[in-house]
């Protein structure tokens, strides 16, 4: 049977996706990437905030019509929504053949096969060394962690995936050493939190030396981590990053915000203070330093002078990197009980304002980099450019370099079918910034 899948939401749960669709071709199912091809569709959920839950289900609903007029025979949702709403979905969805929420993968393969029919019992297990990898021939994910136990009162990610369990470093290194020898040269490391990677299994948290190990797999060129947490980013880590030639100057922050009185409603950690002194600590040990953050406009009590005190600590920062997003009032969670909500069109306006600014800063940011040279990674071509990243880039995300092609490439279609083009694509060059080009930077390669 031939199995086609839709991956939702963060790169955790694509990892998850990874793993899935690893179990399903170890049990000798062909993996398609269109749907109309697929005798089975799997949909894995996000349902972290409103929008992300409007489009799992409307991506479900969309699946669904394959049935009516392709060739699918089940369909299959898994993931955070399904964790969130099982019940409910039951009911609403009754298009979907299995419900399978994140804390049911022990048992999925026996949910499949008992759908499929199917008599020969396989182990339930997924398995990070048998993921197969969607993001290309280069570059993988490296999950160290699963859930959270930070318990920000907005949001809902210990309910769905539960407390933070770290994997065990060995694993995580038995993992990064077969994707090394797979040829990814370039791992990112994620986690809900990735610095507290480490606390609940060994007492102290243990991210400095596994990126420290980590480097130490020669065929591994670019490291970088995401998702760290202002609080738990320590002097070691900071050295740790600053020392090495492989890990990425490239620190990803979610403040969520900078006034004290909403950050101690949200119950994190950290306070304007102690935020101001990493920025300027980070600047200063690595100034090459690339800084990306998100924020949060409107949550509940959010006064106009803490959303000033927010633009002016952001005017100030200057982030290379900055995304915003409002307040989505989200059941089950504290922040939802509380008083003085913010109403839309004052969320909205507060995130049009900050997205100006951040807009300034980033054509200025991109301005800064006209002239200088980068190592960069060439991820894919069009008809006129590679299309590249350097340190400063994570996929997806971040904005790309457009390099332009060498007269002898011979490629004049975006098919990219030249032998002399295709080759290009995974490999690491030079490159001189020309131009900006929106978000985007325009480069030419140097001769080494």
């Amino acid at each position: 049977m031939k199995v086609g899948f839709v991956s939702l939401g963060c790169s955790k749960n694509l990892v998850d996706t990874e793993m899935l669709i690893g179990k399903f071709k170890k049990e000798n199912f062909e993996i398609v990437n269109q749907p109309k091809e697929a005798d089975i569709l799997v949909v894995n959920t996000c349902g972290f905030i409103e929008s992300a839950k409007e489009e799992a289900i409307n991506t479900i609903l969309e699946m669904a019509e394959y049935k009516k007029n392709g060739n699918c025979k089940f369909l299959i949702a898994t993931g955070c929504l399904v964790k969130r709403y099982k019940t409910e979905l039951e009911k609403a969805l009754p298009e979907v053949d299995l419900l399978v929420s994140v804390d049911e993968y022990d048992k999925i393969w026996s949910k499949v096969q008992n759908l499929l029919g199917q008599k020969t019992k396989s182990q339930n297990t997924l398995d990070y060394m048998e993921r197969c990898i969607a993001t290309g021939e280069k570059t993988a994910y490296l999950k160290i962690a699963e859930g959270c136990s930070n318990h920000c009162t907005y949001c809902a990610i210990p309910a769905i995936r539960g407390p933070y369990v770290s994997r065990p470093m060995e694993d995580i290194l038995k993992e990064a050493k077969r994707l090394a020898s797979l040829g990814y040269q370039e791992l990112i490391v994620i986690a809900q939190d990735t610095t507290k990677y480490g606390i609940d299994l060994y007492g102290v948290p243990k991210l400095a030396e596994l990126l420290e190990k980590l480097a130490e797999i020669e065929e591994i060129k670019w490291i970088r981590f995401l998702y760290a947490y202002p609080e738990s980013i320590t002097d070691e880590l900071i050295e740790v990053v600053k020392k090495s030639e492989k890990i990425c100057h490239y620190f990803d922050i979610p403040l969520q915000h900078v006034s004290d009185p909403v950050l101690k409603k949200m119950n994190r950690k950290s306070d304007s203070k102690s935020i101001e002194n990493l920025i300027h600590k980070l600047k200063k040990e690595i100034p090459d330093v690339v800084i990306r953050t998100t924020m949060m406009v409107g949550f509940p009590g959010e006064m106009q002078e803490d959303f000033e005190t927010l633009y002016a600590f952001v005017k100030r920062a200057k982030f290379d990197k900055l995304g915003a997003f409002q307040y989505s009032k989200e059941e089950g969670t504290p922040a939802a009980k509380l008083p003085n909500q913010v109403h839309y069109k004052t969320k909205q306006k507060r995130w049009n304002v900050l997205m100006k600014l951040q807009e300034e800063i980033v054509k200025e940011k991109l301005q800064e980099k006209v002239g200088n040279t980068y190592e960069v990674l060439m991820d894919s071509a069009s008809d006129k450019y590679w299309i590249a990243r350097s340190y400063m880039d994570i996929p997806d995300e971040d904005g790309v370099i457009y390099v332009k092609k060498l007269s002898t490439s011979g490629c004049a279609t975006s098919s990219c079918a030249t032998d002399s083009c295709k080759a290009m694509i995974g490999k690491f060059i030079k490159c001189k910034i020309i131009g900006v080009k929106g978000y985007d930077l325009i480069g030419e390669i140097v001769d080494e």
